[in-house]
């Protein structure tokens, strides 16, 4: 599946510490930033494979520490819900290796997004919409997950348009990303692209990724809530440029 040289496992290593990091912080960008690198140097389906442990583990890491899970699931379900259902269908473009197209849609659309809400005033969606702009959401984002091995989009910008606490926010997209890695890795194993040699491979990048996510909690304990949503925005406007430009390198 992947080239098992030593600057190859090197550089998975480094990858998921930055991700690892990144993630500690902001509560997202371990699956992106990963792909980013990774997608360079082996296929985007092994890629994905590789994602499964780190990203299950981190994230489930991630809904537990935080403060509200149970008011969290019971207003989140349908979009959980509509998350598993979704990436079930987006899996075949995925496994077809098919992607350049729409990660650079999905990197111009968070660039968008974020550019629009650092320059302006943050969007906001009213309680009224959630019963049936949540289950939307989560079907998107699982078709999108099913493309492309990519979490953010549109569950990120909608998460934060609710205008949840910060440790809420957090603790929400690690539910929204913990739901959609099980729903990617039984996609994957649908379609039979799990292999041993995968699997022990994303239980090792598991380690760096622990390492660089308890770097990140430990500096987002230092940061204001203002300063910490400008810096969330930034960091999805730099994926979303990363998105956009990947076919291009």
């Amino acid at each position: 599946m992947t080239d098992l040289s030593m600057p190859v496992l090197l550089a998975a290593a480094a990858t998921f510490f930055a991700a690892g990091v990144v993630k500690g912080m902001t509560g997202m960008g371990l699956p992106t930033v990963a792909m980013g690198v990774l997608g360079a140097l082996i296929s985007p389906l092994a890629a994905a494979g590789l994602l499964i442990v780190p990203s299950f583990v981190t994230n489930v890491w991630q809904v537990l520490v935080g403060p509200a899970f149970g008011p969290l699931v019971r207003r989140l379900w349908p979009m959980m819900l509509a998350i598993c259902m979704g990436t079930m269908l987006g899996m075949t473009w995925l496994a077809s290796g098919e992607t350049r197209a729409a990660t650079t849609a999905l990197g111009a659309a968070l660039v968008t997004y974020a550019g629009y809400s650092l320059l302006a005033t943050q969007i906001r969606v009213p309680g009224h919409w959630e019963p049936w702009l949540s289950p939307l959401i989560g079907a998107v984002t699982g078709v999108v997950t099913g493309c492309t091995g990519i979490f953010v989009i549109p569950a990120v910008p909608y998460l934060q348009a609710l205008s949840l606490p910060r440790d809420d926010l957090v603790q929400a997209l690690g539910l929204s990303f913990t739901v959609s890695t099980v729903a990617l890795a039984a996609a994957l194993g649908a379609h039979g692209a799990f292999e041993l040699q995968g699997l022990a491979l994303s239980g090792l990048a598991l380690g760096p990724a622990l390492v660089g996510m308890w770097v990140g909690q430990a500096l987002r304990g230092q940061i204001s809530p203002v300063a910490f949503r400008r810096m969330f925005l930034i960091c999805l406007l730099l994926l979303g440029a990363e998105m956009s430009l990947r076919p291009l390198v």
